[in-house]
């Protein structure tokens, strides 16, 4: 196995080509005990999973960017009891830099703005696309989103440096 560290603490390991990751789940505690001899914060190995980000339009500010708000926290314990099979792995985060959103809040510009993060499972997003997520008993339109940089690939034109949407 190849096994690499990235910059989020997981391991990500590929298996020889002929193996795959059922056959490497069997041996499941023997992977924990020796990635446990690195790193003693291991605590399970799981098969590759589909991350996909999405992004909540017209998020209030008032209600997650006020005072005691622990910036996005509060609404990523609201989001997931909510909304069923929804698991989160990551924070939540702002479309737009945090700094730049308060001054136009406290200028009255703006009062809601989008929030981005990503939800396990390619199915579920699928239907939370579909449907809407729910807030506090509040439906919000949702969208899958791309970040669109440098290394990003168009697949309609097979170039580099944009995505579809903004072909």
């Amino acid at each position: 196995m190849n096994a690499k560290w990235n910059a989020k603490g997981t391991i990500t390991a590929i298996t020889h080509p002929n193996a795959t990751a059922e056959m490497a789940l069997q041996y499941r505690e023997i992977i924990i005990t020796a990635a446990t001899t690195v790193n003693k914060e291991v605590v399970d190995v799981k098969e590759n999973e589909s991350w996909d980000m999405l992004k909540i339009h017209t998020v209030p500010l008032i209600r997650y960017m006020g005072k005691g708000t622990d910036d996005l926290l509060w609404m990523r314990e609201e989001l997931e009891p909510e909304n069923e099979g929804m698991v989160i792995p990551t924070g939540l985060r702002w479309l737009a830099i945090p700094r730049t959103i308060k001054e136009s809040r406290q200028t009255g510009e703006i009062a809601a703005s989008s929030v981005v993060f990503f939800v396990k499972g390619s199915n579920v997003v699928q239907n939370l696309v579909k449907k809407g997520i729910k807030v506090v008993g509040v439906w919000y339109r949702v969208e899958t989103y791309t970040n669109e940089r440098p290394d990003s690939r168009c697949h309609l034109r097979c170039a580099w440096g944009h995505i579809e949407n903004k072909c």
